[in-house]
């Protein structure tokens, strides 16, 4: 990894975890033209952990908003293995968080806003998004917090 995005990351003390294929039949990341398209990802820690939890049952909005900001740093693993360089991607375009959460909980943006702030402080305005932020009544193995992504990427060269 090398370039602007990698340095920002880093000014940031951040790490990308390492990626694990995919489970099933499917890819981490698809390209189409300009636009990669990011599957959901889940929140995976650089020791090979997954988070666990449910908004409004135990896990608080700030906790959800670290689960969040780490999977973004999942979704950026998947673009850095899809592109081999994160200052490929032009611009964010649309992300698309998914809560795992109590039907009274309410504040899915705010866990959501830890991808969004870490697309921003990585990409500057050109993390800025398009975003969805949504309660799930479960989420695959018990995740807090799942999200999807697209972005634009600039031609190889």
């Amino acid at each position: 990894m090398a370039g602007e995005a990698a340095r920002r990351l880093q000014a940031l003390g951040l790490v990308l975890p390492p990626r694990r294929p995919p489970t099933a039949h499917y890819a981490h990341a698809r390209r189409v033209g300009d636009l990669l398209y990011v599957s959901g990802q889940d929140p995976e820690f650089p020791d090979g952990s997954t988070g666990r939890g449910r908004l409004g049952a135990g896990m608080s909005v700030e906790e959800g908003y670290l689960q969040a900001r780490q999977v973004g740093l999942t979704l950026l693993a998947a673009m850095q293995e899809a592109l081999g360089d994160l200052d490929r991607i032009a611009e964010v375009v649309k992300v698309l968080g998914m809560v795992n959460a109590t039907p009274d909980f309410t504040e899915h943006p705010r866990v959501i806003d830890g991808c969004s702030d870490l697309f921003v402080a990585v990409f500057g305005e050109r993390g800025r998004h398009a975003r969805s932020a949504v309660g799930m009544s479960s989420l695959p193995d018990g995740i807090p917090v799942e999200i999807e992504a697209v972005v634009t990427v600039t031609p190889e060269g």
